[in-house]
């Protein structure tokens, strides 16, 4: 199957990783793929560290005349390219898909066009919008039941169209390792029976580090049930990004728990660091649409208690849920994790269970199941595009070509 990536994302955050990870995954299984991004962003530059020859192209402007130019080049591409899929993660240039979607929608260079949001922000019902998406989208993917349910009530995507696909984890990667947890509870001095809390995550407002801190800070000294912690330990692995990493220490030191607490910086045995912690944490306000921490976390076979935020509830039990930015809350989940090992083993059962279904090779099969289910519409003329009355049938001349077809090229 040839796919083509629209990831025209500046910063490598959590809808960048899914698009670039599901280019990587295509092309380990085969498919050929394209990814296209903007040039000179963060974004762009992890696409090229991860050998996946990302292509520039200006696909956020604004300006009509580069629009014009951008619109040919995308035109030659499909010409030349001839996608079975394209899957567009972010808004900008979906319109101009649109557009060439309609104009090949009765020749031989028709495809396909996914649109995925892994945004926080729920899309608008404006009327392009729901033009967009109920009418030129052939296939909309969600990354939590939250944004698909809205997809479907708010703005009348049909059901059938809306696919719930939260990514997936390498498991290669990211698995429990007893040695590294011994070396580096080791490298910080906690003993067997500290309590480390950990938070993974960039420095930001919206991870909840200074909320955390505060619930840290009253667990060990019983502000919040009366019990004081000593042993309870934090680990913020993390490091400079929106929030410098002196911030962090200062609100370290004026919580009063500097001393049980450490900040990892970036270190390249992450699984190592998750793997020491007791009882992982995500406090984040908002955002978490995809969760690529938590998934990290459950997948080293570490318990985890979370807010409510994105994705969260599809991944954690009720008992282990609290309402964003609610630090008391969290404090009494900590302190049952902390207080009940029968509990804490329940989590961790549950966590480990949910992470089953939720590798990298579940992340592929699942979008390459929307991908044929849209090909076969596009094909077949179940689902009209845009500009085709459905009448015609697939043009033999490109029977090598098709994803449906067994003896040909394209594999699906």
């Amino acid at each position: 199957m040839r796919t083509i990536q629209v990831v025209n994302v500046r910063w490598f955050n959590a809808t960048a990783w899914y698009g670039m990870m599901l280019a990587r995954l295509l092309r380990e299984a085969g498919h050929e793929t394209l990814v296209l991004g903007l040039a000179g962003t963060e974004s762009f530059e992890r696409a090229r560290a991860w050998g996946l020859d990302p292509i520039p192209l200006p696909l956020n402007v604004a300006n009509p005349f580069t629009l014009a130019g951008l619109y040919g080049t995308l035109h030659r591409m499909v010409r030349d390219f001839r996608p079975h899929v394209v899957n567009c993660h972010r808004g900008e240039s979906f319109v101009l898909w649109g557009l060439l979607k309609a104009l090949h929608a009765r020749g031989p260079h028709r495809f396909g066009l996914v649109r995925t949001r892994g945004d926080q922000r729920l899309p608008k019902g404006n009327r392009p919008n729901l033009f967009l998406h109920t009418r030129v989208a052939d296939a909309v993917i969600a990354t939590n039941s939250v944004m698909a349910e809205h997809f479907i009530n708010q703005m009348g995507v049909p059901a059938g169209r809306v696919h719930t696909i939260i990514g997936g984890v390498d498991e290669s990667v990211f698995r429990f390792d007893a040695a590294g947890r011994a070396r580096v509870r080791a490298e910080y001095g906690w003993a067997d029976d500290d309590f480390v809390v950990g938070l993974l995550g960039r420095f930001d407002a919206v991870k909840g580090q200074r909320e955390l801190i505060e619930t840290v800070a009253g667990l060990r000294a019983g502000r919040w049930d009366g019990t004081p912690r000593p042993r309870l330990r934090l680990m913020l692995a993390g490091f400079d990004s929106a929030t410098p990493e002196f911030t962090v220490h200062g609100w370290l030191r004026e919580a009063g728990i500097e001393d049980i607490s450490v900040i990892t910086g970036k270190r390249s045995d992450v699984a190592a660091c998750i793997s020491a912690m007791d009882l992982g944490v995500v406090a984040s306000l908002w955002s978490e649409t995809i969760a690529r921490a938590a998934l990290e976390i459950m997948a080293c076979n570490r318990p985890l208690v979370s807010t409510t935020v994105g994705v969260m509830p599809d991944l954690l039990p009720h008992g282990a849920l609290v309402g964003p930015g609610d630090v008391a809350a969290m404090a009494g989940a900590i302190a049952h994790a902390m207080d009940s090992p029968p509990w804490l083993e329940i989590l961790r059962d549950a966590c480990g269970l949910r992470i089953e279904s939720l590798h990298r090779t579940d992340f592929l099969q699942r979008t390459l199941d929307v991908y044929r289910g849209v090909c076969r519409s596009v094909w077949q003329g179940t689902c009209r595009p845009a500009g085709w009355d459905g009448r015609d049938g697939p043009d033999e001349r490109d029977g090598a070509s098709r994803p449906d077809n067994p003896g040909g090229t394209g594999r699906a």
